[in-house]
């Protein structure tokens, strides 16, 4: 459906930004039986810099909205494990121990190019919502009392200015958000973002189904990354926390070049690889750094919540997370007609009751690889050991678990190894 064709300019909720929160926001509402406008700048299928990395998270959330299985209809890989490197050279390989109702080893993600992965969502959420593409928010609606009460901006085609009412708004419009800006939300502080870059290779050596993470010590703390996909294709990037990156005065452009071009781990996977793309970059806003996401009459889901992992970069899940937490509360306050700071600030609750733990575990993961004698530490003794190489399979598919990674004793006992 498009805004042009609705009948009306006022809906229950106005979404700005047609991104995985945004869609999957605007997905949920309507199965609640709420009319839904999603505003989007861009014209779909349109790119987002990004690793394409779809977790287990977001399959779970794919999977309640009922879409799961149409991801094995688009363009897509599969990843069943990683690959570790240290910041001397060591390599680890790690598979996901999740199996399926039969014993056989299953997927634990997906790498879907977000050209592809957003589209594919956007196009679902079509289907259920008003859409309106290359609309760019300018400015919201307040009513007296300081309520967001819509949105006001330009079609982008025309040039004409239009006005758009709701009960509610949310921000979906990713790092540097129209939304978060007009209600004066938080800033992100500088050692709370990561700046990254991505480029598409094919042909690239080595190529398997697993996710490669590198520690190189170049672009120490941060790392180097090659993820699989379709058709021979590779994402492959680098990503420093900003703070870091501006004290070391590195040019993420010329360091991924670097990498790929000259490091013994590297060159020679990339000497008959084709370049597709050029080396573009973009901002990650990490949840390690929790601000509020709710005020009268709005909600910030996805980057425009910084909602991104830590220690992974992997945002899909989290925006869809707070996608689905954003709905449930907004269901309850209209048909509890209680719309009370107390009732949305439920939002915030539940959302990081549910995503705040892990936040926390990837936040410290963050710390730890910024010192590489821990990370080299770790690598080599996994390298020498099924049991240390088992205990950290199921850190990567278990939360619980993945807390025994941050605790003193598991270091104690990898010296002792």
């Amino acid at each position: 459906m498009t805004a042009e064709t609705a009948t009306s300019k006022t809906y229950d909720v106005i979404i700005v930004g047609g991104g995985p929160g945004g869609s999957t926001s605007a997905m949920f509402l309507a199965k609640k039986g709420y009319k839904v406008l999603v505003l989007e700048k861009q014209k779909y299928p349109r790119d987002k810099i990004c690793g394409d990395a779809i977790s287990g998270k977001s399959v779970g959330m794919l999977k309640e909205l009922g879409i799961e299985k149409d991801i094995e209809k688009i363009d897509h890989a599969k990843v069943y494990g990683l690959v570790f490197s240290s910041p001397e050279g060591k390599t680890l390989e790690i598979p996901f121990p999740v199996k399926d109702g039969e014993g056989n080893t299953k997927p634990r993600g997906y790498v879907v190019r977000r050209i592809v992965m957003d589209n594919f969502l956007f196009q679902h959420a079509k289907k259920v919502a008003d859409t309106r593409e290359q609309f760019e928010v300018k400015d919201l609606l307040f009513d007296e009392q300081g309520k967001v009460i819509g949105v006001k901006g330009v079609d982008l085609n025309t040039k004409e200015e239009h006005s758009f009412h709701s009960k509610f708004v949310i921000g979906a419009d990713g790092s540097y958000s129209v939304v978060a800006n007009k209600v004066n939300a938080e800033k992100v502080p500088e050692d709370h973002l990561c700046e990254a870059t991505r480029v598409y290779y094919k042909n690239v050596a080595g190529i398997t189904p697993n996710i490669e993470i590198h520690f190189v010590d170049s672009v120490m703390p941060g790392y180097f990354w090659i993820f699989p996909l379709e058709n021979g294709m590779a994402n492959v990037g680098l990503g420093m926390v900003r703070s870091d990156r501006q004290k070391k005065g590195v040019n993420l452009v010329k360091e991924t070049e670097k990498v790929i071009m000259e490091h013994p781990l590297f060159k020679e996977r990339f000497k008959d690889a084709e370049k597709l793309t050029d080396i573009k970059g973009w901002t990650l806003p990490f949840g390690s750094f929790k601000r509020k996401l709710h005020g009268p009459g709005y909600f910030l889901v996805g980057d425009a919540a910084s909602l991104v992992d830590p220690f992974s970069g992997e945002g899909v899940g989290n925006a869809m997370t707070s996608a689905k937490f954003v709905s449930e509360v907004i269901d309850e306050a209209v048909k509890a007609n209680d719309f009370s700071e107390a009732k949305l600030a439920q939002y915030d609750e539940r959302l990081w009751k549910e995503i705040g733990p892990e936040m926390q575990t990837s936040y410290m993961l963050q710390k730890i690889g910024r010192h590489k004698w821990l990370l080299n530490l770790v690598v080599g003794k996994a390298v020498k050991s099924k049991e240390i190489r088992d205990t950290i399979s199921g850190m990567l598919v278990n939360e619980e678990a993945r807390k025994t990674f941050i605790t003193p004793m598991f270091y104690v006992k990898l010296l002792l190894a």
